[in-house]
């Protein structure tokens, strides 16, 4: 994606403009591209350390009495089950049960939720929903800025830096922390992340951001850590089987169509859009699944795929993949019937055939045990 004169800078960018001039827009905001090298920042992550700037994914506090009850009326989730300091993975929908944002809630009391999407829809869907009430919902993208540090070093990274127990028995994957500082300034974690790598979330008051910065560099260059840019973090989404607004959904598209369908309680008591989600179910088509094709590099996103003469899906982005030894990876939507590991799959590449097979879901530690283990 070019940059347009729209896009905005985001607090970490007079650190990251030092390091790089490769720029690209990532949801309205400036995100470097490059910064090193795509290999080395790619091998920095699964290997050792990365540092990568989020601060665009946008973020709402939403705080009063009946604000968990308010969140859940707008996720597939049932947010009402988690217990304080858990975060939720899951989807937001329309009227039409159609995808507004894949998402992540975290529940910081019964009477305060905090979530992260990357669509402006969702401020405005909170907004709407707490009007007349005693709620109050806060935008909180620009005030509070944020880093992933990912990879198999994060941990040891951070613990240089703090005096509170990061050990994944204190703070195991999918939770959140307010009591932590890191260097002596008082941060908002999350333990996850976007690359399948043990990681780390870190949300900072804007006033403290560049120290906190500043912290990370130093702490890490003796382990090896790169900031990295975007090109690096897609070739992590698409190993891990991440998907991204824009690629994999648009407000066309259904959880069900784009691998979130595991996320929708049907049988939640304030589920929206129940009857268009059930509908979806039941008539959804495609799956969400990985393909291996034999060359073709990113030139395959967008590729239609083929079964015995037949097209049965599209790659939504593909790349060449550091895990794979270089061949061409993609996430694609299939027809069910044709998704299963194994499928023998013919791509249109630039007006080429390209042979391919469909693989197992996500490539990359299917298990998440990096992820959750470290």
């Amino acid at each position: 994606m070019a940059t347009t004169t729209t896009s905005r800078e985001t607090a970490f960018y007079p650190r990251i403009a030092a390091m790089t001039d490769d720029w690209m827009d990532l949801f309205g905001y400036l995100a470097p591209s490059v910064v090193s090298t795509t290999a080395e920042e790619y091998q920095a992550c699964r290997r050792t350390a990365a540092l990568m700037d989020f601060s665009m994914l946008r973020k709402v506090d939403i705080d009063g009495p009946g604000a968990v009850d308010l969140v859940n009326s707008a996720v597939t989730r049932d947010i009402t089950r988690l217990p304080q300091g858990r975060i939720a993975y899951g989807a937001m929908t329309d009227e039409r049960g159609k995808m507004i944002d894949d998402c992540t809630c975290m529940i910081r009391s019964p009477s305060s939720v905090r979530f992260c999407g990357a669509n402006d829809r969702d401020l405005g869907v909170f907004t709407a929903k707490a009007a007349g009430s005693q709620i109050t919902v806060t935008h909180q993208t620009d005030a509070l800025p944020h880093l992933c540090l990912q990879g198999p070093e994060s941990r040891r990274i951070l613990e240089r830096l703090t005096q509170s127990d990061l050990s994944g028995e204190v703070f195991p994957y999918y939770t959140f922390r307010e009591d932590v500082e890191i260097a002596g300034i008082p941060v908002f974690m999350t333990r996850l992340g976007y690359t399948a790598e043990l990681g780390y979330e870190l949300w900072v008051e804007r006033a403290r951001c560049l120290e906190l910065w500043d912290a990370l560099i130093e702490a890490g260059a003796s382990a090896g850590m790169r900031v990295i840019g975007m090109d690096a973090l897609d070739l992590f989404r698409i190993e891990g089987g991440f998907i991204i607004g824009g690629v994999e959904y648009d407000p066309t598209v259904s959880p069900y169509e784009c691998g979130l369908g595991w996320s929708v309680d049907l049988d939640k008591a304030d589920l929206p859009a129940r009857a268009a989600l059930t509908a979806d179910r039941d008539a959804t088509t495609l799956r969400l699944t990985s393909v291996v094709l034999e060359s073709g590099g990113t030139e395959a996103s967008g590729a239609t795929l083929e079964v015995d003469g037949q097209a049965v899906g599209t790659v939504t982005q593909a790349v060449v993949s550091p895990y794979l030894d270089g061949k061409t990876l993609g996430l694609a939507k299939i027809e069910k019937p044709s998704a299963e590991p194994g499928t023998q799959v013919v791509a249109r590449v630039a007006g080429q055939t390209v042979a391919g097979e469909v693989v197992r879901h996500p490539v990359y530690d299917p298990d998440r045990q990096r992820a959750k283990h470290g």
